[in-house]
């Protein structure tokens, strides 16, 4: 049995909405500058001296700052729901996938509850008095559940009141470093040990990273609010990359300060926790505590709201029971906040802030080598719904990958075999329940790209016009004389659909005598001489208009059927109304058509300029806009600017006409420009046409289908319109996403 999977994500309460620095940068730069900042950056110099320290952060933050850029892609290529990374990774990869790093997403959101609530209860232990003697193990527990208790109740009542704490906790935090390096200066100065010593940490230099790692992981705080920003595609990449930017910078200039300073002895340092900056400080823990507390409490909060928001996604999805989704009359996910701070409490059982912080560590990188993967996947099959503003090379993305799985095994290796084997084991179960979303996702434009294994993969993808890509069919005729148009749809494909040329020839297999392999070992030499990657075929027909109509329902294979049919201008006004009746018919089959006049035919050279007339996306103006986008990926056009004409009839409705345009492009992020024409009283639209675009390279205009009868008077229109001109393209969107290309 399926589960159907509806998601509304428009059905939440009106709640406060945060911008880039309260809800991401905050939240996410405070997760970094916490816990393992004051309490184990002293512990971690001692015992592997300053170059290992130094190694140890580039090395963590290499891989934070790639997972970073792709998470920043993946964000800036759809609008970032509520659940954060689980919500990109299953919107990209797809439910099952989604699901499988989701659950191990909201069980470490859940343990660094733990983990930082136990950081916090050491942090506060440093006043204990030291008459009462060694601080019992079980005393830390009490006040690290105690903590837990209080920050899932605040959590559970306002996200607002907790993001907004953030900022004096940011000033403390502040103060706190300055105080540090005062104190430094202030001191005697000696020379930094270099060489690992192991002093505290017999476990190695693996063991010492495992427990620095979870110190980077703080960027994806401010991705876990993703449903409660303002502009997610915006807010997400600047404010985890301005992050994760300011975390390496302090984290290089902390090392040097406790290394340098006289004030205490490595030895100090590896045995030492919170006090260590207590004792090099100016005025001591005075200014100290107070950064110290507002940080890891900072970062608590943090996961404790990320947390549940990950199992509220979960349950939307229906991957977890419904119930959990329910939302406060303030937006909080209550029942998810109250598991999660139960699920919380009984990690404290698991010992020790070290002990937490190699579970925390293994399960940030599972997630990270999803994230990296997704955003490597997207990048290699390049689907014409993949445009983010941020741009990362999937080899680059892949290295994050690569670089999460070798740091995970080389920490642990049994922990590393069981975290795969957990995602795997959910991924499985997850497949077996035969899930279906309603969104599109990569994965239909991988199976593409595949031989006859990935197109049986592909029939059991959703159909979504997220997946679309452009397979053409041209019907090209003579290639010799009609190469210019096989050139244009090539562009057009550009090497993302599939292209196939057609040389439909009038006549009979039986009596005329046509050799249709001879010909199409011609058509193969033609094309590969041209450089242009296609399949091609010879089809003998008997009529124009029926034989058109019977190659295009039976071209294509499996997933990979062509949906844009392609016909060049013809002289002949009879073959131009044949061409417009057969254009009808190819509609209704839920195909787009291409009508091209080449009056100037493109070369292969560099061009300038792409006109689009615009009434509107449900007028064929999406598919026209998305067509120029793909044409402009080709080296040829790429600094061909793309100019949206609109004509409007009062200059009182220009303001309007504008902004609306405006948004549109914004919200589809292809890079063109809108231009507002006011139709002059004594000019007509095609003069209007004729005057701005004469200059174009290339123009798109809709193509209207005329009513039975009409044919030949439209054929007049077409050609008025396209007299002049460099080169027409008329766009009929006939697919079944007309107005939701884009």
């Amino acid at each position: 049995m399926e589960n159907k999977i509806n998601v509304d994500e428009n059905s939440k309460p009106t709640v406060e909405k945060f911008g880039t620095f309260l809800g991401v940068y905050t939240p996410s730069v405070l997760t970094i500058l916490g816990l393992i900042m004051y309490l184990r950056f002293g512990w971690v110099l001692g015992n592997v001296g300053l170059g290992f320290t130094f190694l140890i952060v580039v090395l963590a933050s290499s891989i934070t700052f790639i997972t970073a850029l792709s998470a920043s892609a993946i964000a800036t290529n759809m609008r970032v729901g509520v659940g954060g990374e689980y919500y990109m990774i299953s919107r990209s990869l797809g439910l099952e996938l989604g699901g499988a790093i989701g659950i191990p997403l909201y069980l470490c959101r859940t343990l660094s509850i733990t983990f930082y609530s136990f950081g916090l209860a050491e942090a506060i232990m440093m006043f204990w008095p030291a008459t009462l003697g060694i601080i019992p193990v079980h005393m830390i527990q009490i006040i690290t559940a105690v903590i837990i208790v209080g920050i899932t109740i605040l959590s559970g009542k306002s996200a607002g009141l907790v993001l907004k704490l953030q900022i004096p906790i940011i000033i403390a935090v502040g103060i706190s470093i300055l105080a540090l390096l005062i104190g430094a200066l202030a001191g005697s100065s000696q020379a930094p040990e270099m060489t690992a010593t192991f002093r505290t940490a017999p476990k190695g230099f693996w063991y010492v990273f495992a427990v620095f790692f979870p110190a980077v992981t703080g960027f994806t705080a401010g991705i876990g609010m993703s449903g409660d920003l303002k502009d997610p595609r915006k807010s997400i990449p600047k404010g985890t990359l301005l992050a994760v930017s300011t975390g390496l910078l302090i984290y290089l200039f902390i090392p040097l300060i406790l290394a340098f300073t006289g004030k205490i002895s490595p030895e100090g340092l590896a045995s030492s926790g919170v006090e260590t900056w207590s004792k090099i400080a100016i005025f001591g823990s005075l200014l100290i505590a107070p950064g110290i507390f507002g940080a890891i409490l900072s970062s608590a909060f943090g996961s404790v709201l990320g947390g549940p928001r990950v199992l509220q996604s979960l349950a939307q999805d229906r991957l977890a029971p419904s119930f959990l989704a329910k939302l406060s009359k303030t937006g909080q996910p209550t029942i998810s906040t109250w598991i999660s701070g139960a699920i919380a409490l009984i990690a404290v059982t698991l010992g020790d802030l070290n002990t937490v912080a190699e579970f925390v560590t293994i399960l940030f990188l599972t997630l990270y080598v999803m994230i990296n993967f997704s955003a490597a996947l997207e990048s290699l099959t390049s689907d014409a719904s993949y445009r983010p503003k941020i741009k990362v090379h999937w080899l680059i993305s892949l290295l994050g990958s690569f670089g999460a799985i070798a740091v995970m095994f080389l920490i642990s290796p049994i922990a590393c075999i069981l975290a795969i084997a957990f995602e795997i084991i959910l991924f499985w179960i997850l497949r077996k329940r035969s899930m279906q979303k309603e969104w599109g996702d990569v994965r239909a434009g991988f199976w593409g790209t595949l031989a006859r294994f990935a197109l049986l993969k592909l029939k059991k993808h959703a159909n979504d016009p997220r997946n679309w890509r452009p397979n053409i069919l041209v019907f090209a005729g003579d290639l010799n004389k009609r190469l210019a148009l096989v050139q244009l749809a090539n562009f057009l494909n550009q090497r993302r659909g599939i292209l196939t040329v057609c040389n439909m020839i009038i006549g009979n297999l039986k009596n005329d005598k046509i050799n249709i392999k001879r010909e199409t070992e011609k058509m193969d030499e033609i094309l590969e001489q041209a450089g242009i990657q296609a399949f091609n075929e010879i089809d003998v027909v008997s009529k124009f208009e029926s034989g058109t109509i019977n190659i295009t329902q039976a071209n294509g294979i499996a997933g990979l059927n062509s949906n844009t049919i392609m016909f060049g201008w013809s002289d002949k006004k009879k073959r131009m109304i044949s061409l417009l009746k057969t254009i009808r018919i190819i509609s209704g089959l839920q195909k787009s058509s291409l009508l091209v006049r080449l009056n100037k035919p493109p070369g292969i050279s560099t061009y300038a300029r792409m006109d689009i007339w615009w009434r509107g996306k449900h007028s064929n103006g999406d598919l026209m806009l998305l067509l120029a986008h793909l044409l402009s990926l080709n080296d040829e056009w790429k600094n061909a600017k793309i100019i949206i004409h609109t004509i409007i009839l009062r200059e009182e409705d220009r303001e309007f006409m504008l902004k609306n345009v405006n948004e549109m492009i914004n919200e589809v992020r292809i890079k063109a420009e809108p231009k507002i024409i006011i139709k002059p009283q004594d000019r007509s639209v095609t003069e209007v046409i004729h005057e701005n675009s004469r200059n174009a390279n290339l123009v798109f205009m809709g193509l209207n289908i005329p009513k039975e009868g009409e044919e030949k008077d439209y054929v007049t229109r077409i050609e008025e319109l396209s007299d002049g001109l460099k080169t027409t393209i008329f766009v009929r969107n006939g697919e079944e996403f007309a107005g939701e290309m884009i």
